[in-house]
Parts: C-alpha cells; structure tokens; sequence
C-alpha cells in the first residue's frame, strides 16, 4: 500500500511558475558521487521536486509565501534544512542499492511492472514543460521509483533482524483514574484565564475535601460524578511524559487500589487512584511500539555504518541550482466521490459541485 500510495502521488505531481536565478541542473550534472556511483542531476532534481511538492502542497498554506526562506535548523533557512534532508535520503537510498544483494533483494517482475506504469501515468498526466522544469522525463520518474522501492524493500529486511520479543515487566503501562482542578478557566468568549492566587487557595481547598472522600469512596469514578467532578482514564509507565510529572510519580507509587493524596501540577492539584498494575492492551500496544523503536534504531545505526565506511561527494554547485523559491511545485489533489470507488480530479470535483448548485 506504501509503494503504491508513493506511486500515485508520483504521477499526480505538477509544476508551475517560472524558474530564474542560476539556472537550471541538467539531466548530465552530477550533483553526489558515492562510493563511485552518480547521482545525476536529474534524479537529484526530480526527487528534490518531488519532496517541496509535498511541503507546498501540504504545508504552505501554514507557513506563508516566505516558507522556504524562513529560518530552520542552526540559522539555516527551511530549504537548506530540507535540501539536505533530501540529499541524505539519495545517498542513503544508493547505499542501500549497494548493499541489497547482502540480503538477497531484487525488484519482482510485478513490481518493475507497477513502476512502468506509475511513470507512464506521470508521464500523461503532466506538459512538456512541466516536466522539463522537474527533471520529470521517464526514465528519471522510473528510477527514482525504482530507488523508493528498493528503500522500502531493504529497510523492510534489515527490520526483520531486530528483536521482537518484549516482555510484560519491560512494557507494562499501569493505569489510573484522575481529577484535575485546574489553574485556569475559561470565560465567555472562550479566552483562558488564569486564577488569582486567592482562587487557587480555595480550589485547594476543595481538591483536598475531594482526595479526603476519594480515599474512601468504593468507586472513584462515581463519587467523582457525584461531588460534580469528572473523572479520567490514563495508562502510563515511569517514563510517561504525556502527563503531569507529579502526578504520574504518584500514582506510579501506589499499590493497586490505593488513592493519592492531593498532588500539585504545574497547571492544577490532582487526585488520582491507581486502578490497575498492567493494562493489558495498552501494554501490548507498548510492546508494539518497543519494537518498532528497536527496528528503526537498527535500519539507523545500519545506514549510519555504511555511511561512516563510504566516500561521497557532494557537488555544491549543482545542489545550488536546486532552488525553491525560483519554481513553485504542487501536487494534483483528487478526491473520491462519496458514491463511487473511483477517483475525481479537481475539475471533475469542481464539475459535479457546479451541477448540484443547478
């Protein structure tokens, strides 16, 4: 589905608007050597295209008309940070060309297959122009293609090597009931206001009532309703930073059952009643996500070995001529009508809006 959805998003790319400044790469340049092998001036544009058409697409509307010369990382501006971005993920993308044969990878008929026709569709989809402005010839929009797939096949095999098996006691997520007073309110126009430090004495004052009959009450959650609080459900381990860090040492102290006293956040007091030592699902669910933190720690330090043991070359001049501010790039949107399975261009969306107003 991944290979696919990349695919598609492939052949709906467009490109628009004029390019100026220090011209344009050509398919010929080179703009990294690794380890011998070029990464020409076309696979270098296209993918870098392919890359800002997704910001563009996505995220200018957020970022304003100045988003690729906004500043990034270290000073830098968003292009540079993404630029490099992407012409790490080429060279890595090689590398990992290099090294399939170490775990007996080679593209399948079918697959070869789908990238044909993906390219084809791009090809169809988009003017000479267009494609000339993104290095979008189809021999380039193949192999770029060819290079996500092959991506996609080794990281999948080097994850296989990680291990998968993650015991109760290493994941297990604990899980609570809480009421929080807060130190805030919200007034009539849906503005946050902050309590006086006079409020805030009285809340105390009515959270610590509250923990004093919660110690006590059979069913937390109901003598919650009852006192017209409202109670949540959390789960969480040691480590959990999704929650108060006061609350989550507290409640982390308790034996199964017990209930805290009153315990100050940094945004409100709290009370809380550990209602179990291991949640099931979400300790599975915890499980899930060790190995896949496991798994991509492999693929990285992987990566990052042969990265250390390669020689690559960065051609300056040619990565500079990659430029976002000079070409606006964008993808074709397309929906789905509510009532059919297939799939609807902008216009024909825009068509059958117009013919329902009618």
């Amino acid at each position: 589905m991944k290979k696919r959805a990349v695919m598609l998003l492939l052949t709906g790319v467009l490109a628009a608007g004029m390019l100026t400044g220090c011209g344009t790469v050509k398919d010929s340049d080179v703009a990294v050597t690794v380890n011998g092998t070029d990464i020409t001036g076309d696979v270098a544009n296209f993918y870098a295209r392919y890359t800002q058409a997704q910001y563009e697409t996505y995220y200018a509307g957020y970022m304003g008309e100045d988003m690729w010369t906004g500043e990034g990382q270290d000073g830098e501006t968003y292009q540079d940070t993404v630029k490099e971005s992407v012409r790490t993920s080429l060279e890595n993308m090689y590398l990992m060309e290099e090294h399939m044969d170490d775990y007996e990878i080679a593209l399948t008929d079918e697959e070869k297959a789908a990238i044909e026709e993906a390219a084809g569709e791009f090809d169809a989809a988009n003017g000479l122009t267009e494609k000339d402005q993104v290095s979008g010839s189809r021999d380039t929009v193949e192999r770029v293609l060819e290079l996500l797939t092959i991506q996609s096949k080794v990281q999948a095999a080097i994850e296989a090597q990680a291990d998968t098996e993650v015991s109760d006691e290493e994941a297990a997520q604990k899980k609570m009931q809480y009421v929080v007073f807060a130190f805030s309110t919200t007034d009539e126009e849906g503005n946050t206001v902050d309590l006086t430090d006079e409020e805030k004495e009285e809340l105390k004052t009515t959270a610590e009532a509250f923990a004093e009959g919660a110690a006590g009450a059979s069913d937390f959650a109901a003598y919650a309703t009852e006192q017209g609080q409202t109670s949540q459900d959390a789960t969480f381990d040691a480590e959990t930073t999704t929650l108060p860090t006061q609350l989550v040492e507290a409640a982390d102290a308790l034996e199964e059952g017990g209930t805290t006293g009153l315990v100050e956040g940094d945004n409100g007091y709290y009370v809380a009643r550990l209602t179990s030592l291991l949640d099931r699902e979400a300790t599975d669910t915890k499980k899930q996500e060790i190995v896949s933190e496991r798994q991509q720690q492999l693929v990285n330090d992987t990566i990052d070995g042969w990265r250390e043991d390669a020689k690559i070359d960065v051609h300056e001049g040619v990565w500079k001529k990659i430029d976002f501010t000079t070409l606006t790039v964008t993808m074709k949107q397309e929906e789905a009508s509510p009532y059919t399975d297939e799939v609807m261009t902008d216009d024909q969306a825009e068509e059958q809006g117009e013919d329902a107003l009618e």
